[in-house]
């Protein structure tokens, strides 16, 4: 069930809807009803874009990175350490600041996270050296976390059940056009400015992004459902979320997808183009042709499945068709098939894609459905984990060299297949699990 403490902001609670009888129901109803679904879309927009910083701070950077490699005059491994410190940043602050917002509240967390994101990224643009690129690029990361980490504990404050898987798959439908945009604003801005102009309007968007959040967005947490204590707090609870053996199982399998997703992100582009010879506009399209069908999938998961199949079910076709697709392109890599051209390839990529509309919400929607008392934690370590595990797979897709498909193939299905341990193994999503309320103590016993 949707609650309405988002329409509870720390200026007062004039916007909330009232419950109390009225001499004329229609009309005393229609007012808050309306006023619902405006604050409602809102906070949708507004979730949608904190989700979609990351991905915005991380690709709109990429057509620059020639340019920043000459007018630094740095060699190329150390100019690629600038997305890598913005990537250690997003996975490491999210355990900081996913504690933090379960004891201070959603908003002053997330208030403060970007508005030292938004320094950091005008630093940046000033940046005169490698060095310190790298090194505010990290705390850009660090402070940018708060965007995704928070994002997913509100949604979890404000939505229960088939409700909150619904609306993460809404989320896709705004999260997920970043990165398909990103890249074309990057090389849009380098057409009138140099690589600086990218972090000015990573700045401008940062700015819009804390002002929309600061008038727009309430406090979701009230003060009685937060955590008390401190570090040792904190480890407590992680401790306790990972030891209910459900949430680790959910969390794991939806990192190991997040590692196949990230695979195709870094090896799709020597894949498509060095092998299969596309041009980099045929690439341009194959990518955002994927993206879509990732957005497709996740809103028919949303509007369609949702609500009329179990998220369990929906997740086990998922990850199955992440494996079958996955199996296809190894054999296809492998030469089992003789020589195959483009169309499969891509044809078995943008099923493995779409595939994670079905896949990401409904994992992200199950593990937090079990952590009530303490979504800003769990938030952290599905995020955490999702960035590591994607980090340590990014890698190994070149291990082989850049003329060859076979390594992303293996890369892709060894996750697949630990993804479908994970969630049969853990999960077991045949069997009857306690009742939540049971499973919201961290130190209640895991389900047997």
């Amino acid at each position: 069930m949707k609650r309405l403490e988002f329409c509870m902001s720390e200026r007062g609670p004039s916007a909330a809807p009232s419950h109390e009888p009225s001499a004329s129901p229609s009309a005393a109803a229609a007012v808050p009803l309306t006023a619902a679904r405006r604050t409602g879309l809102l906070v949708t927009f507004i979730l949608g874009g904190l989700t979609a910083l990351p991905p915005l701070s991380m690709d709109m950077y990429l057509p620059a990175l020639p340019e920043v490699t000459a007018a630094l005059s740095s060699p190329a491994a150390t100019i690629q350490l600038t997305l890598t410190s913005c990537l250690a940043g997003m996975a490491l602050g999210q355990l900081v600041i996913g504690p933090m917002s379960d004891k201070w509240g959603r908003r002053r967390p997330l208030l403060t996270g970007m508005a030292v994101y938004v320094l950091a990224t005008a630093i940046c643009a000033l940046a005169p050296s490698a060095g310190l690129l790298i090194g505010f690029r990290l705390l850009q990361g660090l402070a940018g976390a708060a965007a995704i980490v928070i994002a997913r504990a509100v949604v979890r404050d404000l939505y229960d059940g088939v409700e909150m898987a619904r609306f993460f798959s809404t989320l896709m439908l705004i999260s997920g056009t970043a990165p398909i945009v990103a890249p074309l604003i990057g090389g849009q801005v380098l057409r009138f400015a140099d690589w600086r102009g990218v972090f000015v309007v990573l700045t401008a968007v940062g700015l819009a992004l804390t002002l929309v959040v600061w008038r727009g967005l309430g406090e979701t947490l009230p003060p009685e459902r937060r955590q008390t204590g401190g570090v040792g707090a904190a480890l407590r609870t992680m401790r306790g979320l990972l030891s209910d053996r459900v949430f680790a199982g959910y969390t794991l399998a939806g990192g190991f997808a997040f590692a196949v997703l990230f695979s195709y992100i870094s090896a799709s582009p020597f894949v498509v183009q060095e092998i299969y010879g596309a041009s980099p506009q045929a690439f341009s399209l194959l990518f955002g042709l994927n993206s879509v069908g990732l957005i497709v999938v996740g809103q028919v998961n949303g509007k369609l499945l949702v609500g009329r199949v179990s998220l369990d079910k929906v997740l086990a076709v998922g990850i199955a068709v992440l494996t079958a697709a996955s199996v296809a392109l190894l054999l296809m890599s492998t030469g089992v098939f003789g020589t195959v051209g483009l169309l499969p390839v891509a044809a078995a990529l943008f099923v493995l894609m779409s595939t994670m509309g079905l896949v990401l919400p409904n994992t992200n929607a199950q593990a937090l459905m079990r952590t009530p008392h303490a979504a800003g934690s769990a938030s952290a370590l599905l995020g955490t984990s999702s960035f590591l595990v994607g980090a340590v797979a990014s890698p190994l897709v070149g291990i082989a060299g850049e003329r060859t498909a076979v390594p992303m193939a293996l890369v892709q299905l060894s996750c697949s297949l630990l993804a479908a341990g994970c969630f049969l193994a853990l999960c077991r999503p045949w069997r009857e699990r306690e009742p939540m309320a049971a499973a919201a103590d961290p130190a209640a016993p895991a389900a047997p």
